[in-house]
């Protein structure tokens, strides 16, 4: 097989993949504009004959979104900000103090990413009681997700630093720079592509959060969007539409972010995988 015919079979591969992938997200907002009746159809119809926009309006007014999603911005945003205000020099020590046991212990903290939340939740839970952290329930939640994503976010930061040559920060402190301000004004500039990828990979996951913010944010005005969407839930829940334009207001957003800064992501990614 020619290398011409193997590109076009691996790009074949990669859009029937894709299709796949996203076919439900497709669904969503089909599923979104159809009429309780258009829902249930058999055959079920790839595209909505009458589409209801309407539902849109009702849905962002009954169940008042824009405190949910004001609650999720509050609580995603506090967390990559604790996360970054920390992060960041444990990563740079970590890029720049480089041992065996450094890596050892690197890799111990990743293993507990496979946690799930669920698991977690309960000690946390008892923790933040004893301690009075339940008192201040979204500050609770932001400190339960950055426990948890802190060590996803200083091992791609870490790595960021770490293609970063300390040859620079020499000549900068030969310059008459202390280390600090070497690090301010040489190492952070042409780390800032990475660090702001791992923001926002951070930003999206705690924007998602439910199990924590379920569990110790008990009034409905500091919900976050999760836990609103978890409201329509029940027995006897009919009102698919309506759940899936929820969704697609909840979950839009996201995604934009996510696709006008694809190849910025992909880029922060990789930066230190090359050196």
């Amino acid at each position: 097989m020619s290398d011409t015919s193997r590109n076009r079979l691996m790009l074949v591969i990669a859009i029937l993949l894709a299709i796949v992938y996203l076919f439900p997200l497709y669904w969503m907002y089909v599923t979104s504009l159809k009429t309780g009746s258009a829902m249930f159809a058999t055959p079920p119809r790839l595209l909505p004959s009458d589409p209801q926009w309407a539902t849109y309006g009702d849905v962002w007014a009954s169940r008042n979104m824009a405190r949910y999603l004001w609650n999720s911005l509050v609580i995603a945003t506090g967390s990559v900000a604790l996360i970054a205000a920390l992060g960041v020099g444990c990563a740079y020590v970590l890029a720049r103090y480089r041992s065996g046991w450094v890596d050892a212990g690197l890799f111990l903290i990743l293993l507990l990413q496979v946690l799930p939340a669920s698991l977690m939740i309960t000690p946390i839970f008892v923790g933040f009681s004893q301690v009075g952290l339940l008192d201040f329930p979204r500050f609770a939640v932001i400190l339960a997700i950055a426990a948890k994503s802190m060590p996803f976010f200083v091992v791609l930061v870490r790595a960021t630093f770490m293609s970063v040559p300390i040859e620079l920060e020499e000549a900068a402190m030969v310059d008459g720079n202390s280390r600090i301000g070497a690090f301010f004004r040489i190492v952070l500039p042409l780390a800032r592509n990475g660090i702001l990828v791992s923001a926002i990979l951070i930003f999206m996951q705690a924007f998602g959060e439910f199990v924590y913010s379920k569990s110790m944010i008990q009034a409905a005005e500091l919900q976050p969007a999760s836990v609103g969407l978890n409201s329509f839930m029940g027995p006897n829940t009919t009102e698919w539409n309506k759940i899936m334009a929820y969704a697609t207001i909840y979950v839009t957003p996201i995604l934009a972010i996510f696709v006008l800064l694809q190849r910025r992501i992909v880029s922060g990614l990789t930066s230190g995988a090359l050196k």
